[in-house]
């Protein structure tokens, strides 16, 4: 090529960019118009379906869309019943196994194990010390809570599925599942993470108080308002948002939150929906001339509502006025079951409940939810001097990946014939009071140290004692010791909806992933050692972050259980008892956000916008699309998934064996392992099923097996954890009849 035919290829090329950029721009032009009109055709399917009688198919093809598309813009539309959908795991639950079987570990090459000493202690005697005098507690429901995480394992490392935080599940145990591979350690450089903690990020003891929030309680059933010491009615029209706002506001001006205590709107017309949530979700997103959706600011911008099933939260803004103060309606559910109390107890119960925690922290603020409160406490506890005065490190975020995915929750299991009778004499609910409050007085602190297979071996059989009995996280596989006859030990993961079983079949392998206390327990328990073949561990140091915050709650539970028991006024007893289950939500739930799992972060988005990546549309009205997605590990400085998982192994581990201690001696066990084999029928988080009665006292201290429910037998052998709850409460009822002489 000469240099004039490369000038004129210049000029050429000059002129192609010329027209490229024009056609660009045409493309640009074209593509907006093409954006406005999918946007507006979206908000026309979105508007026909508010119609009662509309049909996705008729839609889509007037819209030249898919029936799926249509479904995806207006889940309301979806024509499969919703009968059809839970017939299909209905269907898998029918063609499979109606148990789970036992994982057995087959892996290609084995890392280097070490055996773990058996640390068999004596049999316990039976009798048991006489019974303190009868402590009665009005029924509670027990949070089963557990949930599956499947994650493909790396060449090193074997973990458990974690359990999210608190939400009552109905599970069935006839459910197909298979061994799940977890999580291991990996070698190398990669490894150093998982003995590290994230930079720049410590939980520190507040400069500040909260603002107290002005509240009031509505009863949406009977339309009774209850503001400051008054009780007044209010005309709350269709109970829509919009409605309740413009009603409590006018009443009592400045009102920034709403318990609703009975009546529960969200749940109006469900039955026209598919599923509860999307039921919530529209009664949430109901449009309002005088109120739209608060999407906070800052870190909360695009907050929004909360959708869930039973407990949502919904925040509102004036529309004059997005950008002002919201006001949030809420459920009373969050904090306890009102049990049919009306308004005046429960905000009685709220304010015997701040009472209550001022008398233990002079700052202390109830704020909108139960975990929100708990972990401002605690954060009011941590020290000023000594170690951990600048405040506690949070782990690295690989470190609380593996511990979320390998430090289950509450056990649940119901077990089957042939491993109970097929007719139960009884069925008979015992439930652990107050069961975590029990459990706090140590935790693992600071950076953990990897213990290898290797270094595990070369301890003495006191240090490896030691290890087992402090704060640590254990990778091992499992034996189950020949003629073993009880209860399984320790969870196996599982594939499906299940996350874990507890294999109690005698030479059953797996391997799993377990805290000291539960990995102390199968070597020492006094029927027979199991054989723990350690794979690796995370050792912590042994520390008390959550001592005092677990004393003071404590002290306020107690002094509120003792108010509901000795006060004269029958009101004032029964919001004392309400005061009390609010205690307990604000440990069990506090304790949960530590956990921290990954967050489910819900908001809306108006039509026509840009939906925000990886968003599930939960439903979507004429202006607004109601979406929710899962956000990933945040830098929460208050993120301690180390605690929650130490304090659930050994809440599991004392559903087993639990000592009863005057002083330092030992004078009674209770827990599975002293029933007799065959007898226990259901585990559910912090409490127990048997067919028989038990000789373990109750102290009305926390931690004790309290006598819940008697049902007398013959009872057919369960077969669902729903049939369970509904046996549980003809027990509970029929125990109050007879009364209780545990």
């Amino acid at each position: 090529m000469d240099r004039k035919t490369y000038t004129a290829e210049l000029a050429g090329l000059r002129e192609l960019r010329t027209e490229i950029t024009a056609a660009e721009k045409r493309v640009a032009a074209a593509q907006k118009e093409l954006d406005k009109l999918t946007a507006q055709r979206s908000r026309r399917v979105a508007g026909l379906a508010g119609y009662e009688g509309a049909q996705a198919p008729a839609i889509a093809k007037a819209a030249g869309l898919s029936v799926g598309d249509v479904v995806r813009i207006a889940p309301l539309l979806d024509p499969t019943p919703a009968a059809v959908r839970a017939a299909k795991a209905d269907d898998q639950a029918a063609a499979a196994p109606a148990q789970a079987p036992a994982p057995v570990a087959e892996p290609v090459a084995e890392p280097a194990v070490a055996v773990a000493p058996a640390l068999t202690r004596p049999a316990p005697v039976l009798e048991q010390p006489a019974p303190a005098a009868p402590v009665a507690e009005a029924p509670t429901e027990v949070e089963d809570q557990a949930a599956a995480v499947e994650r493909p394992a790396p060449a090193a490392l074997v973990v458990p599925a974690a359990s999210v935080a608190p939400v009552a599940a109905v599970e069935r145990p006839a459910v197909a599942a298979g061994p799940r591979e977890l999580p291991i350690l990996p070698e190398g450089p990669a490894g150093a993470r998982f003995e590290a903690v994230t930079t720049g990020l410590v939980s520190k003891r507040p400069n500040f108080v909260q603002q107290a929030r002005a509240t009031v309680f509505l009863d949406a059933a009977a339309g009774m308002l209850a503001v400051r010491d008054q009780v007044v009615r209010v005309d709350l029209g269709a109970r829509t948002p919009g409605e309740i706002l413009d009603a409590v506001l006018a009443t009592a001006p400045g009102t920034e939150r709403i318990y609703i205590t009975a009546g529960a709107p969200w749940h109006d017309g469900a039955e026209r929906y598919s599923t509860l949530k999307d039921a919530v979700a529209a009664w949430l997103n109901t449009p309002s001339e005088r109120w739209t959706t608060a999407v906070g600011s800052g870190r909360d911008k695009l907050a929004g509502h909360f959708v869930h099933q039973r407990q949502p939260v919904g925040r509102y803004a004036p529309a004059s006025a997005p950008d002002s103060a919201t006001t949030e309606i809420r459920s009373m559910g969050e904090w306890f079951d009102p049990d049919g109390a009306d308004v005046v107890t429960c905000r009685q119960a709220f304010t015997l409940l701040w009472q209550a925690l001022r008398r233990h922290w002079d700052d202390a603020v109830l704020m909108g939810s139960p975990s929100q409160t708990g972990r401002d406490l605690w954060s009011r506890t941590i020290p000023t001097t000594g170690k951990w005065a600048g405040g506690y490190p949070v782990l690295s975020e690989e470190l609380r990946g593996l511990l979320h995915a390998t430090g289950g929750q509450g056990r649940t299991e119901l077990l089957l014939p042939p491993r109970v009778p097929e007719q139960l004499p009884a069925l008979v609910e015992y439930d652990r009071t107050f069961a975590y409050a029990k459990h706090l007085w140590k935790s693992p602190v600071g950076t953990p140290r990897r213990i290898t297979a290797a270094a595990f071996a070369a301890m003495t059989e006191a240090e490896q004692v030691k290890a087992l009995m402090s704060c640590s996280h254990w990778n091992v596989r499992v034996t189950v010791p020949a003629g073993w006859n009880h209860v399984g030990l320790l969870p196996a993961p599982v594939t499906r909806d299940r996350a874990w079983v507890y294999p109690s079949e005698p030479g059953t392998t797996f391997t799993t992933w377990a805290g000291g206390a539960e990995i102390h327990l199968a070597l020492s328990n006094h029927i027979a050692p199991w054989r723990i073949e350690v794979l690796g561990g995370l050792l912590f140091e042994d520390g008390k972050p959550l001592d005092e915050w677990g004393k003071r709650l404590k002290a306020a539970w107690a002094d509120l259980t003792n108010l509901s028991k000795l006060h004269g006024d029958e009101r004032q007893r029964q919001a004392a008892y309400l005061a009390s289950r609010a205690v307990r939500s604000v440990l069990l739930f506090g304790l949960g956000g530590f956990a921290q799992r990954p967050r489910l972060v819900s908001g809306t988005t108006p039509l026509g916008e840009a939906l925000p990546a990886g968003v599930e549309i939960l439903g979507q009205d004429d202006t607004v699309v109601t979406w929710q997605r899962q956000a990933g590990f945040s830098r929460d400085p208050y993120a301690h998934p180390e605690w929650a998982a130490y304090v659930w192994s050994g809440a599991r581990a004392a559903l087993l064996d639990m000592k009863y201690r005057q002083g330092k001696d030992v004078i009674g066990y209770a827990g599975a392992l002293h029933a007799k084999p065959g007898t226990v029928v259901y585990f559910g988080t912090d409490g127990i099923a048997l067919t028989e009665r038990q000789p373990w006292p109750y102290r009305g201290e926390p931690g004790d097996y309290l006598l819940k429910g008697h049902l007398t037998g013959p009872v057919e052998y369960l077969v669902s954890q729903e049939q369970y709850l509904k046996l549980r409460g003809l027990g509970r009822a029929e125990l109050a009849q007879k009364g209780t002489d545990q």
